[in-house]
């Protein structure tokens, strides 16, 4: 699972790609112009954006540079009707990490950002064992002590980042930064509502597994052996 950015004025298009790689349990915000795109990637960490070249008020290719210039390393995967040699070419020299030219078949677009993902291992490991608790990535599976947990996609994302930086404490700030869709309700209280239901599900009458760090926000820990 990640977080992507999907940066694309065809709304259409835009909800088509968005369900179409949703299927990976990828958390995916749309923005349908540059300047929007511009001002998100200035307050959103994303682990993958998805950039048109053709956009209103600023260019997909402006964003790159941007970007790059800003000294982030964020894969960025060029998906644009411009197919041209010196298109892909000014892509690439911009700090693109793949350029796919539209039409495309959802398939190989979902198969290039799997392997986008993967270049910083991010996707690497299938299943992720703490403790009693095993969570698969594959199947978007969590288990405790063999049971089997439901959990909703927002839920199996925070967990998932709390596990994977287990031991560090995050605020409600940063967890929706970091975890949260743009368009979704973001608050404190959002936090702590989920929060509760995570616990509620993961815990049920065992050890906790997510605390509560007075007056700075919460961490995974698992109990003691």
């Amino acid at each position: 699972m990640a977080k992507i950015l999907l940066v694309e004025d065809d709304k259409n298009l835009a909800m088509l790609v968005k369900d179409g790689i949703s299927f990976e349990n990828h958390i995916v915000d749309i923005v349908h112009d540059g300047q929007e795109g511009m001002d998100v990637l200035r307050s959103v960490n994303y682990e993958l954006v998805i950039l048109d070249w053709d956009l209103p008020k600023v260019s997909g290719l402006e964003i790159l540079q941007n970007l790059r210039a800003r000294g982030s390393h964020t894969p960025v995967l060029m998906l644009t009707g411009k197919n041209q040699i010196i298109d892909k070419e000014r892509g690439f020299q911009s700090g693109a990490d793949d350029y796919l030219t539209k039409p495309f078949h959802i398939k190989e677009l979902s198969a290039r950002i799997t392997a986008l993902l993967r270049r910083p291992s991010l996707l690497a490991a299938s299943d992720i064992t703490v403790g009693d608790l095993k969570i698969d990535l594959t199947l978007h599976r969590v288990t405790r002590n063999g049971n089997e947990i439901q959990l909703a996609r927002l839920e199996f994302a925070v967990l998932e980042f709390l596990v994977r930086n287990k031991g560090q404490v995050f605020s409600n700030d940063v967890l929706l930064e970091r975890v949260w869709p743009v368009d979704s309700e973001r608050s404190p209280e959002s936090v702590r509502t989920l929060i509760k239901k995570l616990r509620n599900k993961l815990d049920n009458g065992g050890p906790t597994l997510i605390h509560n760090v007075h007056g700075v926000g919460y961490k995974f820990e698992a109990p003691k052996e």
